[in-house]
């Protein structure tokens, strides 16, 4: 079997945060075809990763799909002197997740049964509340009794959504080309009143959890999660500065007593060695779309375990998203909860062949071989968005 393309669909979606997904198809001369997806978080971003990858498809035509790890390799290396994180990690976590796709395919199982097999029966969930729902003190409760009843044990919000954003909502740094880090005391605040909000409706055997999204500098987020373990009794502040400076994340965690979670920007093993080393996060996010893909996801896992920190995927994009890390995730003894966009994954359904079993706060995956999805490729071609 050799591979014969790889093919990036770049899809506008409404059920996507950012209003489009990125996902990619790897083909074979044996008909046998699998999928991973690199949906990143902004158009621009997106676009690049659409050019890089039928470059890498030219490069890697005629190999073997079975030898993953020397693909995985060959690509990576590939990017070396041009930096080897970022855009050229993202690609390589697409075409690992579809060559693993491939050969669970060929060999008749679930990737995670060649991944070791099974340690749970199911994956745990946490979720997100639609926040553009958050239009009065109701509605936020509506929300959260929403969640809880859906059966989840977790939800994680940002409680800062509109700080630092214009009028019609661009975030100020892509406005002004810099992040500033602050945040002033009113909306410090209003952020307070919501934690406290939703923890009182959640009820003390909710995780409540805390996304910061890496843009403070080390005083004001220092300042925030102390008013937020104030106000709410929180579970874990995620990733409280932008990842490019650990010792700003070590000033942070030395100040504060919540939980620290971080990885989400984080790209492969070597990123997040020096975390490990230095004790700078209580819980490891690394995403499998972003970080490496399945393979690397994994070792990973193997890293944090050595260390005993939980691993709890990462995941605001598409099903491939979710899947690919629920693959690896079934195989890691020292596993939290996957995220999830949503506590409804039904705006899904129209991608895949299959809605995903999903209740109680848990997805239980197929024992179909590969991935255990399909994606709708009539659905893909319709609303396949042109690049020229």
């Amino acid at each position: 079997m050799k591979i014969t393309s790889i093919r990036p669909w770049l899809i506008k979606s409404d059920a996507s945060y950012w209003g489009e997904y990125l996902f990619v198809e790897v083909t074979t001369d044996e008909g046998v075809s699998g999928w991973g997806e690199i949906t990143t978080t902004t158009k621009l971003a997106n676009r690049a990763l659409c050019t890089i990858l039928r470059q890498i498809g030219a490069a890697v035509t005629g190999e073997d799909p079975s030898r993953i790890e020397h693909l995985w390799h060959k690509i990576f290396r590939s990017f070396t002197y041009m930096g080897s994180r970022g855009a050229a990690v993202e690609c390589v976590s697409a075409i690992d997740i579809a060559l693993w796709d491939i050969r669970g395919k060929v060999l008749g199982k679930p990737i995670y049964e060649l991944l070791g097999g099974p340690v749970r029966d199911e994956i745990a969930l946490y979720t997100h509340p639609n926040q553009a729902k958050f239009t009065s003190k109701e509605a936020v409760v509506r929300e959260i009794r929403d969640i809880v009843e859906s059966g989840h044990t977790a939800l994680k919000f940002d409680p800062f959504p509109h700080q630092g954003r214009t009028a019609d909502g661009v975030p100020r740094e892509q406005r002004d080309g810099y992040l500033d880090g602050s945040m002033t005391r009113k909306d410090e605040r209003e952020a307070a009143e919501l934690t406290a909000l939703i923890r009182e409706t959640a009820g003390p055997d909710v995780d409540i959890l805390i996304d910061a999204h890496g843009r403070f500098d080390v005083p004001t987020a220092i300042r925030l999660c102390r008013s937020l373990e104030e106000a709410g009794q929180i579970d874990w502040f995620e990733e409280p500065c932008p990842p490019e400076s650990l010792n700003a994340l070590k000033q942070v965690r030395d100040k504060v007593s919540a939980a620290i979670s971080w990885g989400e920007r984080g790209h492969t093993k070597w990123d997040f060695v020096p975390v490990l080393e230095n004790k700078l996060a209580d819980y490891i996010m690394p995403d499998v779309t972003w970080t490496g893909g399945i393979t690397e996801l994994k070792k990973i896992s193997a890293l944090c375990e050595a260390y005993y920190i939980p691993v709890s995927p990462h995941d605001a994009a598409g099903p491939v998203n979710v899947v690919a890390g629920a693959q690896v995730m079934m195989t890691v003894p020292n596993f939290y909860k996957l995220e999830t966009s949503e506590w409804n994954l039904g705006k899904y359904d129209h991608l895949i062949d299959r809605p995903l079993d999903v209740s109680n706060g848990s997805l239980r995956l197929a024992s179909t071989p590969g991935l255990g999805i399909e994606m709708n490729r009539d659905y893909l071609q319709a609303h396949e968005i042109e690049l020229g």
